[in-house]
């Protein structure tokens, strides 16, 4: 049996969301998808996985609502255990920026799209630009443009935080990348806003870039929020992620076992076998000052 991930997002107003949400639900059963769907009155943001016929079946279905019959649809391969409930939810954001309206709206006004093709022209031109990676940093370890920066964020409600480590780019072609798309739309918006003068961003995201140019221009592979962990499309591709213990290549992940912290990081098969392990001392200690209580 094959299976198949379906990543997609569209920044539209939806007038009554729990109606919306219902309907999502309703279709995910049909077709037996399990995944992650956020609905929103600002739009729509969902990965969701299941055999391909269903998949496919789904996505005619869902194209017949008339505000998603232009939207686009990423598709990988899936391995039937990307997630393991479906959850279809209404948020206040389908990003969690919490940027104001007046701060970043989408709908009104972002940064001109960049197709795959356009920006892999860039690259093989050797144009000026800069690729700002706007991901966790814990995404960017396994994966990353070449040449791109990183300006440390931790979540994308970090932005306005890191904005005096762009101060030096505000002023260039910045081209902003993310896995799907859906963080550029409100990141990059909120950039404009702030004073950067010549902003793109990816269309599809890393993801769509990936699949039409594997192993080009993107270094390692793609984190994704689901137990895949990361993917990529084949080609020939450089292991850039990094052993937090030995400082050994790897693409591996685990989770913090401090279960308040739970962050993931990089750790290669030979450090992580039979061993527990946190992602700092301090999560370390926490775990070990709670064990003492406990007795």
């Amino acid at each position: 049996m094959v299976h198949q991930v379906l990543l997609f997002y569209k920044y539209v107003t939806i007038s009554d969301p729990e109606a919306l949400r219902a309907e999502l639900q309703r279709l995910c059963d049909k077709h037996n998808l399990l995944g992650r769907v956020l609905v929103a009155s600002e739009g729509i943001n969902a990965t969701v996985e299941g055999l391909t016929e269903d998949t496919e079946a789904f996505v005619l279905a869902f194209l017949k609502i008339p505000q998603f019959s232009d939207i686009s649809i990423k598709r990988s391969e899936g391995n039937g255990k990307a997630f393991p409930k479906l959850s279809v939810k209404v948020r206040d954001q389908i990003v969690g920026t919490r940027f104001t309206k007046e701060e970043s709206d989408p709908e009104k006004k972002t940064a001109t799209h960049v197709s795959p093709e356009e920006l892999r022209a860039w690259f093989q031109n050797e144009e000026e630009f800069v690729v700002l990676d706007m991901r966790n940093e814990y995404e960017y370890d396994s994966g990353h443009f070449k040449n791109s920066i990183h300006p440390g964020l931790n979540n994308s409600r970090d932005l306005p935080m890191v904005l005096p480590k762009l101060e030096n780019i505000k002023k260039k072609k910045v081209v902003t990348v993310c896995t799907g798309g859906v963080r550029c739309e409100p990141m990059s918006a909120y950039l404009l806003g702030k004073g950067f003068t010549d902003i793109y961003q990816l269309d599809g995201g890393i993801h769509a870039y990936m699949q039409k140019f594997p192993g080009k221009d993107f270094k390692g592979t793609l984190y994704t929020f689901d137990q895949r962990t990361t993917m990529h499309f084949g080609g020939e591709r450089e292991i850039v992620g990094t052993c937090m213990k030995c400082k050994g290549k790897t693409e591996e992940y685990v989770d913090c076992a401090n279960l308040l912290c739970h962050l993931q990081f990089m750790v290669c098969g030979e450090c992580k076998t039979g061993q527990v392990t946190y992602c700092n001392a301090e999560c370390s200690e926490i775990v070990k000052r709670t064990l003492l209580q406990a007795v």
